[in-house]
């Protein structure tokens, strides 16, 4: 282990995920993300994940272990041996995401596997817990949300230590006496917080159509029902100030800004689309905006990766409480916070802080610290590492 360790007991940190680079996703950046911060730290570090074996190296002091036939039967055996050749004590981070471990998001023997695994500690990160249900829903959603929450309840009784990226999740995690507490761990930003001075004046001067030019800016997936809300609020903030420009960024908003300017063709030169960018580039796109509007329908959380990109650039961030919106958001002072997931009340906030661009930059740093402080890679580390107490999501 070319003399690496986690602490004083020498234990060796597996993550077990369904997706690691080069595959895209929020878990494989996380992933990626917490592996190299643990190596960086002095850690033995072993990533699990489906695929073959890649040509690029991966960072020094990370070994990634692909399983070619994923976590199915076959590729738990595999898992199995390879896991029993190398030396203990081990700890294994699950990295727990359903629909990431295959079979349809019913990968019942990977659960089984979890809950029959001893002799190792187990700690399983929650990114999801299972489908929703009930009786306004297909038949079928329902049978995945009953066996995902059934796997959830074999992984979670087996779990050494639970966290959670919100605590909203506790209401899907299932009931029966569980061995630990839920802690609470939000996923930091998978961008850099810090991108080139010099890539961020070269984007804003691209932008810009004038020396006085605004750009709004959004980060998205560009799916229903966030893009009727973005719809609704983003035409009357562009038509309120002719100077304003409309920067809409990730998969899809090429898409959503032909929808966008077909419905309101005064709009047509003011929106720009840039599609999914690449992580340095996305970064300083996203840096070179004056404020950036991130609605939500079940308002903001602590797994929204892409607030958590706008805070942790310092920009000026607009978004909405809603039922999924910790307590922490509320009076953090860290960002404009609509008091409602409606579009009107969002317009309503976002109009209140694009008239008031004196406040702009003691905003953007307010919500940098806010971030550095509760959401950064730093403070996940610091957490995995026990050098910092998680929040306990308490009981009701």
């Amino acid at each position: 282990m070319s003399g690496r360790r986690e602490d004083a007991h020498g234990v060796s940190w597996h993550l077990l995920t369904g997706e690691y680079p080069p595959q895209p996703g929020g878990v494989s950046d996380h992933t990626w993300q917490v592996s190299e911060g643990l190596a960086r730290a002095g850690c033995a570090v072993h990533v699990w994940a489906p695929g073959e074996r890649q040509d690029t190296p991966p960072p020094e002091g990370i070994t990634v272990h692909r399983l070619p036939e994923g976590f199915g039967p076959r590729g738990l055996l595999r898992l199995e041996r390879e896991l029993a050749r190398l030396p203990g004590p081990k700890r294994l981070l699950v990295q727990y995401v359903p629909h990431a471990f295959g079979y349809r998001a019913m990968n019942v023997p990977f659960a089984l596997w979890l809950a029959r695994r001893w002799g190792d500690e187990v700690w399983t990160f929650f990114h999801e817990v299972s489908f929703p249900w009930g009786w306004d829903r297909p038949w079928r959603h329902n049978v995945l949300g009953a066996v995902t929450r059934v796997m959830a309840a074999l992984v979670m009784a087996r779990t050494d230590r639970l966290f959670v990226s919100t605590p909203w999740w506790k209401e899907r995690l299932p009931q029966p006496p569980r061995r630990v507490p839920i802690e609470w761990l939000p996923v930091p930003s998978n961008l850099s917080t810090r991108p080139s001075p010099d890539r961020v004046e070269s984007a804003r001067a691209s932008l810009r159509t004038s020396p006085d030019a605004v750009l709004l800016g959004h980060l998205g997936t560009y799916g229903e029902p966030l893009v009727t809300m973005l719809e609704e609020a983003l035409p009357g903030l562009l038509r309120r100030d002719t100077r304003r420009l409309a920067v809409l960024t990730g998969r899809g908003s090429t898409r959503f800004a032909e929808r966008l300017t077909g419905r309101y063709p005064e709009l047509a030169g003011r929106v720009h689309a840039l599609g999914g960018l690449p992580g340095d580039e996305l970064a300083a796109t996203l840096k070179a905006c004056d404020v950036l509007l991130q609605p939500f329908p079940d308002g903001l959380s602590t797994r929204r990766s892409s607030a958590m990109a706008g805070l942790g650039l310092g920009v000026p961030l607009v978004s909405n409480a809603g039922s999924a919106t910790e307590p922490l958001w509320h009076g953090s002072g860290a960002l404009a916070l609509a008091p409602e997931p409606t579009s009107a009340s969002i317009r309503e906030t976002a109009e209140a802080l694009l008239s008031a661009p004196d406040t702009w930059p003691a905003l953007g740093q307010r919500g940098a610290d806010f971030y550095t402080e509760n959401f950064s890679l730093t403070h996940t580390l610091e957490v995995l590492l026990d050098r910092a107490p998680a929040r306990v999501v308490e009981d009701t």
